[in-house]
C-alpha cells in the first residue's frame, strides 16, 4: 500500500497560469478541538506533488481539519505579488484538496 493512499488527508497545488505544479508552497495542517473551539497545529511542510498530510490511517483521529496554504510566500518567491496571503480549506475527516492558484495582472487604462 503506498504512503499516499494510506494517508487520510492529501493535497496538491497547481499553478494554472504556468500550467505546472506549484512546488514549495508552505502549508500547515490543523485539527479543530471541538471542546475548546481552537485549531491545534498538527504538522507543517511543503507541497511538491500529491502530499500526504497525516501519518497513516492507524493514527488518524476523525474530526474537522484545516489546511493553510501560504500562497503569498509562493508568489513572492517567483517575484510576484499576491492579493491573498494564504488560503485555508476546512473539511471533515478523509479528503484530498486539489488547489489551483493563478496570478491575475490588472491593467490600468491611461
Amino acid at each position: 500500500k503506498s504512503h499516499t493512499l494510506s494517508s487520510p488527508i492529501t493535497t496538491h497545488v497547481l499553478n494554472t497560469g504556468d500550467g505546472v505544479p506549484a512546488a514549495r508552497v508552505a502549508l500547515s495542517l490543523h485539527r479543530l478541538d471541538p471542546r475548546m473551539a481552537i485549531w491545534n497545529l498538527i504538522t507543517i511542510g511543503w507541497v511538491h506533488r500529491v502530499v500526504p498530510l497525516n501519518t497513516n490511517e492507524d493514527g488518524f483521529t476523525p474530526g474537522m481539519y484545516k489546511i493553510r496554504f501560504e500562497t503569498g510566500q509562493y508568489w513572492e518567491s517567483l517575484g510576484q505579488s499576491s492579493f491573498y496571503p494564504y488560503v485555508e480549506v476546512c473539511k471533515k475527516e478523509y479528503f484530498h484538496v486539489p488547489l489551483q492558484i493563478l496570478i491575475q495582472h490588472l491593467q490600468r487604462e491611461l
